[in-house]
């Protein structure tokens, strides 16, 4: 892609009123990546947010995820989806982005050490949020601590 990525910088007080107003609209989240394994950053992150939303994990590897049926990809998911939490490295981000554009999502968000400008891009001209590089868990609890949550 021949376009330049757009920087835009956002005070963290616009960040937060957007991050607020996210995980407020927020019912139901896709874990593109999520692990059965404990140890793993994915599994972490999922466990603290099932407690908050309606987790859907996303692994063909897998039948079930912290009890939840764990789908092949996002065409396999039936229900509606809110927001898309990747668990992907950067470099498998632009695969995600025709079945993410298609599903519709508020947001794709992409955690900690994960961007990919070009989808990004192509996601944002969908209508569709995009966050990289940034914990769901971590903005998550911050705002709460805050009392925006």
């Amino acid at each position: 892609m021949d376009e330049k990525a757009t920087i835009t910088v956002i005070k963290v007080q616009e960040m937060d009123d957007v991050l607020t107003a996210l995980f407020r609209s927020v019912e139901t989240i896709a874990v593109i990546g999520l692990s059965p394994d404990p140890s793993k950053a994915s599994f972490g992150v999922a466990q603290y947010l099932q407690s908050h939303y309606r987790i859907i994990p996303i692994n063909p590897n897998y039948a079930e995820v912290l009890g939840e049926t764990c789908y092949p990809d996002l065409s396999a998911v039936p229900i509606s989806i809110d927001l898309i939490d990747v668990f992907q490295r950067s470099e498998r981000i632009a695969h995600l982005v025709p079945e993410a554009i298609a599903a519709g999502p508020i947001c794709f968000w992409m955690q900690l050490g994960i961007a990919h400008s070009e989808s990004a891009s192509l996601l944002s001209q969908a209508g569709i949020t995009v966050i990289e590089n940034r914990c769901t868990k971590i903005d998550h609890q911050r705002l709460i601590g805050l009392g925006r949550l």
